[in-house]
């Protein structure tokens, strides 16, 4: 490994060779603000358009200009200022403009204390906002899924790169220059109208509020607080791993229990584990996948293998979207969600006494594909 010596705010670093002036830093213990800066480790993918500027430090005998710590990689003997009150006075005045051009509805916003520019603002120690001008507006969108206030789009392009170079769907892109420039589906298509799968990738990885899930809490308090419904819950088995986070408690702690009596504490009156109805999928697929095999088998050339799940709504989309001459592939089977919703309306139901239309299924699940998935015609025939 080819190490080098920089020096950053007054102190000298041996780095590695050929990283950037930001990983260097933050190696280091040394903290430099990003908004369109975007490291997936576990996938290996670093996302830095450098569009931001945010992230500007002052570099000791270049050309002048502040230089972009995302995108600059480090040379042998380079010496490099993070809190310049240069530096400092322009990461300040970047984010009052691009705070100029934002909606300023924090109470109201969805991303209200989870904003990374929020936060920013805030460290920054900006208490008003100097520029005044005409503010960008576009049109709300939402999918069943995903709801779009591209007034709030900063343009870090972290979407984009989501849904292009990652879920490979391509759904999102930047369209126009200057002032109007937004990232937005091809022709500014309506986004349940593009290639959109309502994976959420996008959701999961925006700063902002521009891009948040589709909220139905108040649609479940409604249901709890009927007195006429039944109330069903099922919960994906990665919510209980996830959901202990939430609370200050490790990574990956099981809260299983704590979930289960929290949900009837709430109001629910059955709560159930969707790892049951995934057994259901299992028997489903694998029947299914027999069949094929033995049809094969006895000479009919015409079955298709190999057999894909069907267990994620977001890879039907894609595939219907993408590959509609292989739809004969993936499985017919509901996902473990669909199989759950059919079974509590069609069998639990009446086992418990219970007329279906007085039952309400919640589910509870990882992805924001689920939400779209219930609306799908095969599936409100039998849930609805």
């Amino acid at each position: 490994m080819d190490m080098i010596k920089i020096t950053i705010d007054g102190r000298v670093y041996e780095v590695e060779n050929g990283i950037t002036v930001l990983e260097a830093a933050r190696r280091n213990g040394i903290k430099i603000p990003t908004l369109c800066h975007m490291n997936l480790k576990p996938i290996n993918f670093v996302n830095k358009p450098a569009s931001c500027r945010v992230c500007v430090v002052e570099m000791e005998g270049g050309k002048g200009n502040l230089v972009p710590a995302c995108a600059t990689d480090v040379r042998d003997g380079m010496v490099i200022k993070t809190t310049s009150a240069r530096v400092l006075n322009a990461r300040k005045t970047i984010v009052e403009l691009l705070l100029s051009d934002h909606p300023n509805d924090c109470l109201q916003c969805a991303k209200s204390g989870d904003c990374e520019l929020q936060s920013l603002a805030a460290t920054l120690g900006i208490r008003e906002i100097p520029f005044k001008g005409i503010q960008s507006t576009y049109k709300k969108d939402s999918t069943l899924s995903v709801y779009r206030d591209v007034d709030k789009c900063i343009m870090c392009r972290r979407c984009e790169s989501m849904c292009s170079n990652i879920q490979s769907v391509g759904a999102l892109s930047a369209v126009h220059r200057g002032f109007p420039a937004v990232v937005a589906p091809a022709f500014e298509a309506a986004l349940g109208e593009s290639s959109c799968v309502n994976c959420g990738q996008c959701v999961q990885v925006c700063p902002v509020g521009a891009l948040t899930l589709v909220d139905n809490i108040g649609d479940v308090v409604k249901a709890l607080n009927d007195p006429t419904k039944t109330v069903v819950v099922q919960t994906a088995p990665a919510v209980r791993v996830a959901l202990g986070e939430e609370f200050g408690m490790e990574p990956g702690t099981i809260v299983t229990g704590k979930m289960a009596a929290a949900l009837r504490r709430i109001g629910f009156n059955y709560v159930f584990d969707t790892d049951w109805s995934a057994d259901l999928t299992i028997m489903e697929e694998g029947t299914e996948f027999l069949g094929r095999v033995k049809k094969f088998l006895a000479g009919d050339k015409d079955v298709k293998l190999p057999l894909f799940t069907s267990c994620c709504p977001a890879w039907v989309t894609f595939y219907e979207k993408n590959f509609p001459d292989l739809l004969d592939y993936p499985s017919t089977a509901k996902s473990p969600q669909g199989m759950f919703g059919a079974v509590a309306k069609n069998y639990f139901a009446n086992k418990i006494g219970v007329k279906r239309e007085d039952m309400v299924v919640v589910s509870i699940m990882p992805c924001l594909a689920k939400k779209s998935e219930v609306a799908r015609p095969e599936d409100r025939k039998s849930v609805v």
